[in-house]
C-alpha cells in the first residue's frame, strides 16, 4: 500500500476535483455533447471534455486550486454555473475546511494515526477511491433529469479562504476577487439565496474529510 502524505491527499483531491468539473460540464450542457468522448475512472464510467483549450483551462484552474490546498487556506471550492448575463446558475460546492492544517515543512511527511510506539499509515487509497467513486455517482444522479440551460452559459472555479488565511499574492495572478453586486435597500448589499440544495455526499476516509452538495439558482435566473 503506497504511503500516504498531505501532499499525496491534496493530489488525489485535486485529481477528483478535475473529473468532477468534467461530469458537471457534460451534465449541464455547457459544451456540445460532441465535444465528450466517454472515459473510466475509479471504476466508474465518466465523461471528460475533449477540446484542448478546455482542458488546459481546467488544468490550470485545478493547479491554481492545488496550490493554495497545499498552504492549508481554502474552506470550500465551487464550480459556478453562469448565464450570459453573469447570473449564477448553481455553484457545486466541495467544503473543504476539515481537511488537515499542515505546515508546508511537512508536506511530504507520512500521515500516521495510532499510538507513538505503534503508528500507522491511514488512508488507504483503495477507500479513497471508493468515496470519489461514490460521490461522482451521486453528481451523476443529481442531473439525471437535467434542468433546460439558457444558450451561452459558462462556468468558472472559485475558492472561499479561510477566514484567517492570507489572500493569495502572485504574478501571473491566477485568483481575483469575486465582485457582490450592491442591490439592496438603502446600500445594504443584497445576495442571492438558492432555492434548493441538493446534498451530494459527505466524505469521511481518514484524513480524507469533505462535504459536497448542490446549490441551485432561483426562478428569477434568466431563461437566455
Amino acid at each position: 500500500m503506497a504511503e500516504t502524505t498531505f501532499r499525496t491527499l491534496i493530489t488525489a483531491f485535486t485529481d477528483f476535483l478535475t473529473v468532477s468539473i468534467h461530469i458537471i460540464l457534460w451534465e449541464r450542457s455547457i459544451y456540445p455533447r460532441t465535444s465528450f468522448l466517454s472515459a473510466r475512472k475509479y471504476n466508474f464510467p465518466v465523461k471528460q471534455n475533449r477540446h484542448p483549450k478546455v482542458c488546459e483551462w481546467i488544468t490550470d484552474a485545478v493547479t491554481a486550486v492545488e496550490v493554495e490546498l497545499l498552504k492549508s487556506r481554502v474552506h470550500s471550492i465551487a464550480v459556478v454555473i453562469f448565464t450570459k448575463d453573469s447570473k449564477p446558475l448553481a455553484r457545486f460546492v466541495f467544503d473543504v475546511s476539515r481537511f488537515p492544517d499542515v505546515p508546508v515543512d511537512d508536506l511530504d511527511t507520512l500521515l500516521q494515526s495510532g499510538d507513538a510506539d505503534e503508528p500507522q499509515s491511514i488512508l488507504p487509497i483503495v477507500d479513497m477511491e471508493e468515496q470519489f467513486r461514490a460521490t461522482l455517482s451521486k453528481l451523476t444522479a443529481s442531473s439525471s433529469t437535467p434542468k433546460s440551460v439558457p444558450e451561452g452559459c459558462t462556468f468558472t472555479v472559485a475558492i472561499e479562504l479561510k477566514a484567517d488565511a492570507l489572500a493569495p499574492v502572485s504574478h501571473p495572478q491566477p485568483w481575483i476577487p469575486a465582485h457582490v453586486v450592491d442591490d439592496g435597500q438603502d446600500g445594504t448589499t443584497a445576495k442571492q439565496r438558492p432555492t434548493k440544495t441538493t446534498p451530494l455526499r459527505t466524505i469521511n476516509a481518514g484524513e480524507m474529510k469533505f462535504e459536497a452538495w448542490i446549490e441551485e439558482a432561483g426562478n428569477d435566473a434568466p431563461n437566455g
